[in-house]
C-alpha cells in the first residue's frame, strides 16, 4: 500500500492549495462537531464540493468530527453522518465513542477513524476500535516508532495515520483545559485560545506592596514556558513507513495557504525522491517554531521552545499566480513587492525554485513600480510559463 500524505484544509482555498501541491487526501471539518471551529470551515454544500473535487483528481475527503460530544449534539449527529455518507466522504475522523456509536446507526457505510483525541497509545486500544469496525487510528503524538511497530504487529489490519509535522500540544493528545480556565474557550470543543502559546510573567504583590512583574527564567533560556517545538519527521519518514505507518499526515487547518503550500511541497518532494538539502531547506522558509522529533525515536526531553511564540520563515508570502503566459504573469498580490526585487517560484512543476528579477508591472494597463494593494491583480514580466495555483515569494 502506498503511503498517503494527508494535508489540512480550513476552507475550499486551502483545499484546493493542498491537492495542487501534492497531497493525496485533506481533512476538512463541517461547521459543527470539529475542533478547529475557528477556521472557516466548510458548509455541507461545500463538503458535497469538496469529496467531488478530490475524488475527480483520485484523491480522498476526510471529515472531522472529533469533538469531544455533549448529549446535545447526539440529536444532530445522525443526519449529519448521514449527509456525509450520501456524499461520498472516504472517512469521518471520530474521537468520541457515543459518536462513533451515532455515525454507524446513521451511516453504515462511512468508514471511521479514530482520531488522535482518543489517545491512542497502546496496541490493545487499537485493537479495540478494530473490532468496533473502525478502519484508521490516528495515533497519539507521545508515540515511538518502536511503538507504532508493534501496534502495526499485533493488529495489522488497521491502518495507522501519524502527524509528522506541524504544531505540537504542550498536553497529552490535546488534552487540555488551559484554555477554558484563562479565556472560557473549550479547547475540546473546538476553541482554545492556545494559552500555552502566551508569554508569562510572575507578579509579586500583597496588601501592602506591589513590586510590579518580576522576570520569569527557565534555565535562563526565556519565558515561553508551556511552549512546545513543531514537529518535523521529514527526515525519518521511512522509518515510519518500515513501522507500518500508512498516512503521513500535517497538522495545520488554521495555517495560511502559503504554509501549507510549502510544507506540502516539501513532503511530496521528500516522499518521491527522498529527504536532501533542498526539503530540508524548503521548511525553513515558513513560520514555524524550533523543530523537533518529539518522541518518535525515543526519550526526548527538548520538546519545549523556550525563546519566543513562533520563527518567522526564510521567505514573505508574495502573490498568487492567477493566469500565464510564456513571458508574463497574473499574479494576486499577498506581499508588497516593487519593480527591481527578485522573487522566487513556489510549484510542484519544474519551475520549484527558479528565481526572476520583476522588470515591469502592470495594474489595471497602467505601469506601477510600487505593488502595494493586497489582492490586486497585478501583471508582471516572468520568464517561466507559469500555473494557476503556483506562488511567488521572496526571500529575506
Amino acid at each position: 500500500m502506498k503511503v498517503e500524505l494527508l494535508a489540512p484544509a480550513g476552507n475550499f482555498s486551502k483545499l484546493k492549495t493542498a491537492l495542487y501541491f501534492g497531497a493525496d487526501a485533506a481533512y476538512i471539518g463541517g461547521k459543527d462537531f470539529s475542533l478547529r471551529s475557528f477556521a472557516d470551515n466548510f458548509t455541507r454544500e461545500e463538503m458535497a464540493e469538496a469529496v467531488k473535487l478530490a475524488h475527480k483528481m483520485g484523491k480522498k475527503i476526510y471529515i472531522t468530527a472529533n469533538i469531544f460530544a455533549k448529549n446535545a449534539d447526539m440529536a444532530l449527529m445522525e443526519d449529519y453522518f448521514a449527509y456525509l455518507q450520501s456524499v461520498g466522504a472516504d472517512a469521518a475522523i471520530i474521537s468520541d465513542s457515543g459518536v462513533v456509536y451515532a455515525a454507524k446507526k446513521a451511516a453504515p457505510k462511512l468508514p471511521i477513524h479514530i482520531s488522535t483525541q482518543a489517545n491512542l497509545t497502546n496496541k490493545y486500544a487499537v485493537k479495540f476500535w478494530r473490532e468496533q469496525g473502525a478502519t484508521r487510528a490516528v495515533l497519539a503524538r507521545e508515540l515511538s516508532i518502536a511503538e507504532i511497530e508493534e501496534i502495526h504487529s499485533f493488529v495489522p489490519d488497521m491502518e495507522l495515520e501519524v502527524f509528522v509535522h506541524g504544531a505540537m500540544c504542550i498536553s497529552y493528545s490535546g488534552r487540555c483545559l488551559l484554555s477554558n480556565y484563562l479565556a472560557g474557550r473549550e479547547s475540546n470543543r473546538g476553541e482554545c485560545v492556545q494559552a500555552c502559546r502566551w508569554k508569562y510573567q510572575i507578579r509579586k504583590s500583597d496588601e501592602k506592596s506591589d513590586s510590579g512583574f518580576l522576570d520569569t527564567e527557565e534555565d535562563e533560556r526565556g519565558t515561553y514556558i508551556l511552549n512546545s517545538k513543531d514537529l518535523n519527521m521529514s527526515a525519518h519518514l521511512d522509518k515510519l513507513e518500515k513501522a507500518g505507518v500508512c498516512s503521513f499526515k500535517i497538522e495545520g487547518r488554521m495555517k495560511s495557504e502559503y504554509y501549507l503550500a510549502t510544507v506540502i511541497n516539501a513532503y511530496r518532494r521528500c516522499m518521491d525522491g527522498g529527504y536532501d538539502e533542498v526539503v530540508e531547506r524548503e521548511l525553513l522558509t515558513a513560520a514555524h517554531r524550533d523543530y523537533t522529533t518529539a518522541y518518535t525515536l525515543g526519550e526526548n526531553e527538548k520538546t519545549v521552545n523556550y525563546t519566543d511564540s513562533q520563527t518567522k520563515g526564510d521567505c514573505d508570502y508574495i502573490a498568487n499566480v492567477v493566469g500565464s503566459g510564456k513571458s508574463f504573469a497574473e499574479v494576486e498580490m499577498r506581499g508588497r513587492f516593487k519593480v527591481g526585487d527578485t522573487l522566487e517560484v513556489l510549484s510542484p512543476s519544474q519551475n520549484f525554485g527558479k528565481s526572476f528579477k520583476v522588470e515591469k508591472a502592470y495594474a489595471d494597463g497602467e505601469e506601477v513600480d510600487d505593488c502595494k494593494l493586497v489582492q490586486k491583480i497585478y501583471k508582471i514580466n516572468c520568464p517561466f510559463e507559469l500555473q494557476c495555483g503556483d506562488i511567488l515569494r521572496r526571500r529575506k
